[in-house]
This record gives structure tokens, C-alpha cells and sequence, in this order.
């Protein structure tokens, strides 16, 4: 099966390990950035979301208007707009860019962070919320006649869009997390299912939730998976270790000087996926080929954060891994986000794509 990959599409250059030199959307380095995956073989690139964060669908409108090829998936967190008004504004960026447009909804992981933006729901709540969200979207994006609806978080009366989507019937829905009713949400209604960077064992586990949870709300088809990783790549596997512990040396040494991020807590999270990543993390640094946790455990395990360690060939060899786990979408994201999406795409893809490519073969013979 083909394989894809998730880069960053930051709107400034600020990471873990580096302070941001600018304002939170600078809009030359937003097309720098996105240019880079491009370039080198990336297929789309991730708008993150934060409560203070730069509006992520208007920056994706801007990248969009600016460069040809590369996809977007956007980020959405169903508090903060009505689903009606949402499956507009995605169906107009999915007319801006073309058809290149996956839009990834967030439950939410911590109720402080939510809470920024005015909601105050439970993680139960907003998981129905979220579920009942996207079907409205998705209704709103196939139906050409007008409908009503009255369900439990949202009730409307006769609207019909008169803007649609120019992927047919729709652009793909995108959904992650690690708790059962993420399991449940997301198999039900994704198309692509999200995970982090674990070893290979509970991935697979992971996985294998996600299937039943498809099965168990009737569908006959099951989510894409995608895993998320930081990668940290040197000629040698010598030097990509001396990277590595100057990669967590640099991360030490933001924290020292202030909280890395306003959304996480660094040793307390609520949200399942991070309660994981600190777990695995307890019980050791190395995992399969490349895993190394240590960059989970100094972030409190703050999102896409385990990283992969080696020369591009023991990275490659460490994703194909996960390929065969049946992932089929790769997502990665360097700490000098420019410089480590090009190094990247140089020389993790091609090998990545070679090996993915002699399988498929071997297949079909």
C-alpha cells in the first residue's frame, strides 16, 4: 500500500529546544517552512491548534494560495465554532487549495486548556460532542438539499451550504487519541486515525482497538493509522546520539528558563496519549530499532514527542517497521524544524519509499 508523510506546518520557528525569533505568525518563514516539505518529498503538512495560537485555518488559506502541491491538515477543536459555520469554512479551503484539504478534529486533552476558550465540558462530553460534530460536517458537506437536526449538543433547522467541498463526496476526517472513547469516536466516524510514537508492541495493541471499535459501530471499512515521531538523524549512529542527548540538553535547558508551552502540564497530564508516552518512558529509554523516550519524558510527554534515533537507514528501517503494522501514514517533525523537515526529506523518504515500493511488488507478483 502507498505510504504518506505528516510534516509540521508551524507559522514561526519556535520548537522545544529553540525560542521563536519572531511573532507567532510570520508569514514568510509559514511559506519557507511549507516550501521545504515540497520540495522534498513531504505529502502534507499538519496546522496545528492552541487557544492563543495563530487562527490555523486562515494560515492554511494563506499556504494554500502560495504553493501547489502540498496537502493540509488542518486542526479543529469543535469548541470553538458551530458545526454549520465549520463545514463552510472547510468546504471553502478545500476550494482554495484545490481538493487538498484533511481536517483533524481535537477533542481536547486537558480541561485547563479548554477551558481558555470557554469550555467547560467533561472529556465524556466533548468526546459526544466531537462525534456529533463531525457528522454534522460531514452532512453538511454531501447534502445539497436542507435538513434539521436536533441531537444532544447541537439543534438547527433547514440550513442547506450552498459551498461544497471539491473533493467528492468529501474531504477526509481525521481523529486521534489513546483513551477507549477516543478508541470508540474515532472509529466510528475517522478516516484516518492518529496515534503517537509508542513501541512497537502497543501499537499494535493501539491498532488493533481502533479495528474493533470500527467493527463494533458497523462499518465494514476500518481508519488509515497514522504514528507521530520526532526524528533526530546524523551520518553515523555515533553522531546521532551526540544529537540526541544535545537535542534533551537544549529541551532541559527551556525548561529551566520557563514553561515550554502553556497548553501541557510537564508532569502531570491529563490526557490519556501523554499518561502513556510517561509510562513507557518509566520503563526505560530504548525501544525496538530506534524508540528512545527521553524527549517524552523532559516534555511530559506533550504530544508527538518519543523520538527515533540513527542514521537515515536505521530511521528508515525503524518506520518500515510500523508500515508493516499496517501504518500507512508517517508523521514527523524535527526540533530545527527547516533544516530537520530537509534532512528528512533527503534522506528518510526516498529510502522509506524504495523499500515500500520493492514490497508492493513482491505482492503483486
Amino acid at each position: 500500500m502507498p505510504v504518506e508523510f505528516l510534516g509540521i506546518a508551524a507559522t514561526n520557528n519556535g520548537s522545544e529546544t529553540t525560542p521563536r525569533s519572531g511573532g507567532a505568525f510570520d508569514k514568510d518563514y509559514t511559506i519557507r517552512l511549507a516550501r521545504a516539505h515540497e520540495e522534498h518529498g513531504w505529502d502534507r503538512v499538519l496546522f496545528a491548534y492552541g487557544s492563543g495560537a495563530p487562527e490555523p485555518a486562515s494560515a492554511a488559506a494563506y499556504l494554500a494560495s502560495k504553493l501547489d502541491k502540498l496537502q493540509i491538515l488542518l486542526a479543529h477543536r469543535p469548541n470553538v465554532s458551530y458545526p454549520t459555520f465549520a463545514a463552510k469554512t472547510f468546504a471553502t479551503l478545500d476550494q482554495i487549495s484545490d481538493g487538498r484539504l484533511t481536517v483533524h478534529f481535537i477533542t481536547g486533552g486537558t480541561d485547563h486548556e479548554q477551558q481558555r476558550e470557554g469550555d467547560y465540558l467533561t472529556k465524556d462530553q466533548r468526546y459526544s460532542r466531537t462525534r456529533e460534530y463531525i457528522q454534522i460536517v460531514k452532512k453538511a458537506w454531501t447534502n445539497r438539499s436542507a435538513f434539521d437536526h436536533d441531537g444532544e449538543h447541537y439543534r438547527f433547522a433547514d440550513f442547506v451550504s450552498d459551498v461544497f467541498p471539491v473533493q467528492q463526496p468529501r474531504p477526509n476526517v481525521s481523529f486521534g487519541g489513546s483513551s477507549p472513547a477516543a478508541y470508540e469516536a474515532g472509529g466510528a466516524e475517522a478516516d484516518i486515525f492518529c496515534l503517537w510514537g509508542e513501541p512497537l508492541a502497543e501499537t499494535a495493541q493501539q491498532i488493533e482497538s481502533v479495528k474493533q471499535a470500527a467493527k463494533n459501530a458497523g462499518r465494514t471499512d476500518v481508519p488509515r493509522i497514522q504514528v507521530a515521531f520526532r526524528p533526530i538523524i546524523a551520518p553515523t549512529e555515533e553522531l546521532a546520539w551526540e544529537k540526541a542527548y544535545r537535542t534533551l540538553d537544549r529541551i532541559e535547558a527551556r525548561k529551566a528558563n520557563g514553561p515550554l508551552s502553556r497548553r501541557h502540564s510537564l508532569t502531570n497530564p491529563e490526557n490519556t496519549g501523554s499518561q502513556r508516552l510517561l509510562e513507557v518512558a518509566e520503563r526505560g529509554e530504548r525501544f525496538d530499532r530506534a524508540l528512545w523516550t527521553p524527549t517524552a519524558k523532559a516534555t511530559g510527554g506533550a504530544g508527538n514527542s518519543n523520538a527515533l534515533v540513527g542514521t537515515p537507514e536505521q530511521v528508515a528501517q525503524a518506520l518500515l517497521d510500523y508500515y508493516d503494522l499496517d501504518v500507512d501514514i508517517l508523521s514527523a517533525r524535527g526540533y530545527d524544524l527547516l533544516d530537520d523537515a530537509i534532512d528528512f526529506g533527503r534522506y528518510v523518504i526516498p529510502l522509506v519509499r524504495e523499500e515500500v515500493a520493492k514490497r508492493d511488488r513482491a505482492k503483486a507478483a
